[in-house]
């Protein structure tokens, strides 16, 4: 039962890491809710995430993200702070709910697959919004970024309900995007074989 509720734990970290890689602050602020309201346990070292004032920042984090990616200069400029922040947001998040494993097992595995799923993510967006901007000159990227957001919304509220479907759907998402998004650069001419 311990290795299941820590398999769990670890999925968990993984689905909301990938939700990191939309949108930083909105895994954060929900796991924070969901923390406070009981439908998620964080590690003691991270009960601060539910408190009043790191719920107030995340809210106000996550407006100030979500609305600065519908500004067309300005989702590219966020773009090369989001993609570092991601990985680290990732790290913390996986760490943040990961129980049942050593100190240095559970920040390996947040480092490794918390910061590297939420980077991958990350990265596939910067491609889409690439892609977006060389095909419709920046046009598209509002689409782009609603789907992002609810791309963050949807895998955060999924890894807390059903981690084990999240990380199914992180797996097909990522096999599948990555091709599709090969195939659209080498059609936008971003990638030559």
């Amino acid at each position: 039962m311990a290795r299941m509720s820590t398999l769990l734990s670890v999925l968990l970290g993984i689905g909301l890491s990938a939700a990191c890689g939309f949108r930083i602050f909105v895994p954060f602020l929900f796991a924070g809710v969901a923390a406070r309201t009981g439908h998620l346990a964080l590690g003691p070292s991270f009960a601060w995430m539910a408190t009043t004032p790191a719920l107030v920042v995340f809210a106000v984090a996550t407006v100030v993200e979500v609305g600065a990616y519908y500004i067309p200069w300005l989702d590219h400029v966020v773009d090369l702070a989001a993609t570092p922040s991601a990985v680290v947001a990732g790290m913390v998040m996986t760490a943040s709910v990961v129980t049942g494993l050593d100190p240095m097992m559970k920040w390996t595995l947040a480092l490794i697959a918390g910061g590297g799923i939420a980077g991958t993510v990350q990265a596939l967006t910067v491609g889409t919004r690439k892609v977006s901007l060389l095909t419709t000159g920046g046009l598209g990227n509002p689409v782009v970024s609603t789907l992002e957001l609810a791309g963050s919304v949807f895998l955060t509220v999924l890894a807390i309900a059903l981690p084990l479907l999240a990380f199914a759907v992180i797996a097909w998402t990522l096999f599948f995007g990555v091709r599709h998004l090969l195939r659209l650069m080498r059609g936008a001419g971003g990638v030559t074989s």
